[in-house]
């Protein structure tokens, strides 16, 4: 092995006393020395964390130094920077500091002139060479694992540790190996043989005798099974020839630059993620409808717009706010990157940085815009995502400031430029960014989460012209990027009222242009409409409206509305909270029940009778469950009313079980969209499409349908739902993580049916969807736009199934009317003369704002007007007295928990079988329950080792200021501030009733 001594060496030693005798001293010299070491060494993001001296301009221009050349490239500017500041006391140790903290352990090593021994040293270098030269082999190891035995051996940090899983996560398996070799090599010395020993102990034995210079046929030291435990032997040590590999694909440890990040596509397609199997084409917006976009070494994919695209983005490029309204596939996203990316690159030829965020209205769409379109593209520059499924624990005012683009929901956004009560929470301010993108933009209107952001918008420009007028210097505002392929006329029936919608919008978002385009060459949709016959006969119908005539004579209700249909529903609905209200157990119960078979009716129109019938046996069981009372508890009564209810169930339940076994009283909708099913996959050579259904119920019914025929198996239908993530429903939502798996599923071509509410009609970008079925579904305008978006291939079909009573066909008749109308109005805005424009535009960001501020002062009011004391909660089951507002605090500024000791004697506590995995910590499996009438109040929460029972609103009566309110769906309705909970105040009370025991 060659020995070799840095040639200063000497002269770096002969300073040591000089400049260590004293911490205020510095000296660029000793820096010089090892320039070339540290340019290898430094992670230049976690040190200039730790940098305080350097100011953050400088520090915005070495992190895109960074992201544009890599980590070598920046830490030579980063060293340029600290000889050249002036030298004040301390500096030099500020940098040693930093370099310790960053966990550049080897290169604080070299700055306290600690370097190692020259053989040392250049046995070291050989061990970096090595792995670099065998990164082809060890790129396939299970990063995950051998990440978390090279923290345990303490060769990686937690940050270390973050970043690879993070990438790993990301961008696959290989990409996390190459950033988890890349960190090793930077460790001091000693390094190797702990990596050995990690690869030995994960069972990695190849990749063990390849690294160590052993044969296939030599025994690995210490090798035992892995629940085994580490061996306790040495590794050893490298002292043989060793037989090195062709360079050829190797891993450079030493430069993390873009030349190297563009291989992450085509090194990483086994991760799995939302994005396309290439950068060029097959996203959102991407390939034959999107735009070119070439690979390359630059940092990111080279976006090539098409004329049309130019056309649209030019007034953004001129730093302009506006509105890109483009049909869906038509590369809207695709010009958002574009647009981002020049954006940034302007700012830092000023020597100003920028920062974007780019809103989304849906957590799947942040993984889905991060993937596939802005981090392939924008590789020069820092590309973050958050949203409320982010497992990332870092503060989201930290994520801002560490990178240059971040996509999130908008609600995260929100909530920091709201920014809270609590003194320790950071926040955001609007002047800390330059620009806004945000999509699906025609949701911003009155009450949404999008126009709250922009109304802190207008109200910061308003401020600036005063500002102004007064000689002041304003506040920055970023500049704003609205998407949309629809911004609908907002239920107008008038060609003037729609024009008056899409300018509140424009307004709204303060945008100067609505840009679309006439060029841009628009795909043929091949539309029809299936109209269905009435069924004939239907004794399973007729048999649950007996059943429920039966209930309106026991309750004595009377309705003008049908049965089965949706302005019975709203009948049955206002019955039951009224009789809440008015404690009337007998009418609330009956309307309970009817509600239900009501609901059965309208499925049995739609899905199966079968699975009708399982929704109504479902509520009849969990109702019957309700009256059972948990072991050595006092039984739960029942009354008259639940068992008359229970016992007319079960009356007829034979005869419901044998109707639905006959298949000639199933409804017609469901055999016509066997036949346009099986049409589609038997006439395409590879069929792919979405039925979008109205209920959660009838699209998991739909899927069983579908997998359970054999007739759909025989040509290639393999079939899943995705359903939406909120929890109004009593059918149990889908996570985000089973969104998302459905989704690649359907992506990579494993599912080719997805059944979908209406979750999936924005956004989701599946390029191989060649036909859309609308399955008794019809909304407004903007969903049918939406829906019809989703069949991104060529020769793609739309069809409307029609179901008996829904008036589909007329809806959906309407709609297109609506949106030719839509269209003429948004021709109408751009032709209008720009002085009219903005005196309008002027008009309703005013009038939005002065609403606003009186909404504001109302609710103020409100919230000042009722204290806790003057609310009190009662069972809605039985009308018994539940709590005082007094005794009700808050956790997380979320969960309503009652803190009365008394309140303990009043309810039971059950397992909830149905409750869905949660990603907090205090949320336990079960609910509790009054223990005398069975009526769920809410569920039990684990804050902090301490049980508390949480109350949802919904299951109670609420009377404030002696007046009872007769609906609360959520506790922001109720204009009452409770205070946050006390946890030691709390705790005392625990520690008091176990003294007592």
């Amino acid at each position: 092995m060659h020995n070799r001594r840095h040639p200063v060496e000497n002269t770096a030693l002969s300073l040591r006393s000089g400049i260590m005798d004293s911490d205020d001293q510095f000296s660029g010299e000793l820096i010089e020395i090892y320039r070339g070491r540290l340019q290898t060494l430094i992670r230049v993001q976690p040190v200039l964390d730790h940098m305080h001296s350097i100011g953050n301009k400088q520090k915005e221009l070495i992190l895109s130094k960074a992201r544009a050349e890599g980590d070598r490239e920046a830490a030579h500017l980063l060293i340029d920077t600290v000889i050249r500041m002036p030298r004040a006391p301390g500096l030099f140790r500020e940098f040693l500091d930093a370099l310790s903290a960053a966990g550049c352990r080897h290169a604080a090593d070299y700055m306290d002139v600690r370097p190692p021994a020259a053989d040392v040293e250049a046995e070291n270098d050989n061990h970096i060479r090595l792995v670099e030269l065998l990164s082809p082999s060890l790129l396939d190891m299970k990063t995950f694992e051998v990440c978390t035995q090279c923290f345990s051996v303490g060769i990686l940090t937690a940050e270390d540790v973050e970043n690879v899983n993070a990438e790993t996560k990301n961008h696959g398996n290989k990409c996390g190996a190459r950033e988890l070799l890349r960190r090793i090599t930077r460790s001091p010395p000693g390094w190797y043989s702990d990596f050995l020993e990690a690869l030995r102990f994960t069972e990695h034995l190849p990749l063990y005798k390849e690294l160590s210079g052993l044969t296939n046929d030599d025994k690995v030291p210490g090798a035992v099974p892995r629940e085994a435990g580490p061996a306790v032997e040495d590794s050893p040590v490298v002292g043989r020839e060793l037989l090195v590999p062709s360079r050829q694909g190797c891993v450079d440890l030493y430069n993390d630059d873009s030349s190297e990040t563009s291989l992450r596509q085509e090194d990483c397609d086994d991760s799995l993620n939302l994005s396309s199997d290439s950068v060029g084409g097959g996203a959102d917006e991407g390939g034959a409808d999107g735009g070119g976009a070439d690979g390359g070494a630059d940092g990111g994919g080279v976006i090539s717009l098409r004329p049309y695209q130019e056309e649209v983005a030019a007034p953004a490029l001129a730093g302009l706010n506006v509105i890109i309204c483009l049909p869906t596939g038509s590369g809207k996203t695709r010009v958002a990157v574009y647009i981002t990316g020049q954006h940034l690159d302007a700012r830092l030829a000023l020597g100003q940085p920028g920062k974007v965020v780019v809103l989304v209205n849906k957590i799947p769409l942040v993984e889905q815009h991060y993937s596939s379109e802005f981090a392939p593209f924008l590789r020069r520059f820092k590309v973050g995502r958050v949203s409320g499924n982010s497992q990332l624990k870092i503060s989201f005012p930290d994520i801002v400031r560490n990178h240059d683009v971040i996509i999130c929901t908008a609600q995260i956004l929100e909530n920091h430029l709201e920014g809270s009560e609590n003194l320790d929470d950071e926040r955001l301010e609007l002047n800390d960014l330059t620009l806004i993108v945000i999509d699906e933009c025609h949701h911003t209107q009155k009450g949404g989460v999008y126009n709250n952001i922009m109304m802190r918008y207008l109200k910061q420009k308003y401020r600036n012209l005063q500002l102004s007028k007064q000689g002041k210097e304003p506040l920055a505002i970023p500049q704003i990027l609205g998407l949309t392929a629809s911004p609908g006329v907002g239920g107008a029936t008038k060609s003037t009222k729609a024009e008056e919608h899409i300018l509140k919008i424009c307004a709204n978002l303060d945008a100067c242009k609505i840009m679309t385009s006439s060029s841009e060459d628009t795909k043929d949709l091949y539309k029809k409409v299936s109209i269905v016959e009435e069924r004939k006969k239907d004794p399973f119908g007729q048999l649950i409206k007996a059943i429920m005539t039966a209930i309106h004579l026991h309750a004595d209700l009377h309705s003008t509305c049908d049965f089965g249909t949706q302005n019975y529903e709203q009948w049955v609905v206002q019955r039951e909270y009224n009789a809440a209200k008015e404690e009337d157990q007998k009418v609330r119960v009956c309307a309970e029940h009817l509600r239900r078979y009501n609901e059965g009716l309208q499925l049995s129109k739609v899905i199966r009778m079968c699975d009708a019938l399982e929704v109504l046996s479902a509520f009849q069981e969990e109702e019957m469950r309700r009256k059972e009372a948990p072991e050595e508890e006092t039984p739960i009564q029942v009354t008259a009313t639940e068992r008359f209810l229970f016992k007319l169930f079960q009356d007829r339940r034979v005869e419901l079980q044998r109707l639905v076994k006959m298949p000639e009283y199933e409804n017609s909708s469901l055999s016509t969209l066997r036949v346009e099913v099986l049409k589609e996959f038997t006439n395409r050579a590879d069929a792919r499409g979405i039925i979008f259904t109205k209920t959660r119920r009838s699209a998991m019914a739909l899927t069983q349908w579908v997998q359970g025929n054999a007739k759909f198996a025989e040509v290639g239908v393999s079939a899943n739902y995705v359903l939406g993530g909120g929890d109004q429903s009593s059918v149990k939502p889908m996570t985000s993580a089973e969104q998302k798996d459905v989704l690649n599923k359907f992506r990579y071509g494993e599912v080719n049916l997805l059944i979908a509410t209406t979750v999936a009609e924005e956004g989701l970008d599946i390029p191989e969807c060649n036909f859309v079925i609308r399955y008794g579904l019809v909304t407004n305008e903007i969903s049918m736009i939406q829906a019809q978006g989703r069949a991104r291939a060529e020769n793609s079909s739309y069809t409307l199934v029609d179901v008996h009573g829904s008036g589909v066909v007329e809806k959906e008749l309407v709609n297109e009317f609506r949106q030719k109308m839509m269209n003429k109005a948004i021709m109408k805005i751009k032709n209008m003369d720009q002085e009219e424009f903005k005196k309008k535009i002027t008009t309703y960001q005013l009038e939005a704002i002065q609403e606003r501020k009186m909404l504001l002062n109302k609710k103020k009011k409100k919230k000042q007007s009722s204290s806790p004391s003057e609310v009190s909660f009662s069972c809605r089951g039985c009308n018994k007295v539940v709590c005082r507002g007094e005794d009700i605090e808050v956790v997380s500024q979320m969960h309503h928990v009652v803190v009365s000791t008394e309140f303990r004697s009043l309810y039971n506590k059950k397992d909830n079988t149905n409750l869905q995995e949660r990603l907090v910590e205090y949320e336990t499996n079960q609910f509790v329950a009054c223990n005398t009438c069975g009526q769920r109040w809410g569920s039990m929460m684990l804050y902090r080792a301490i049980e508390l029972p949480s109350l949802h609103v919904k299951n109670l009566v609420v009377t404030c200021k002696g007046k009872k309110i007769s609906k609360c769906a959520k506790w922001k309705e109720l204009d009452v501030c409770f205070p946050a909970f006390d946890l030691s105040a709390h705790a005392s009370l625990v520690d008091q009733a176990l003294d007592s025991d």
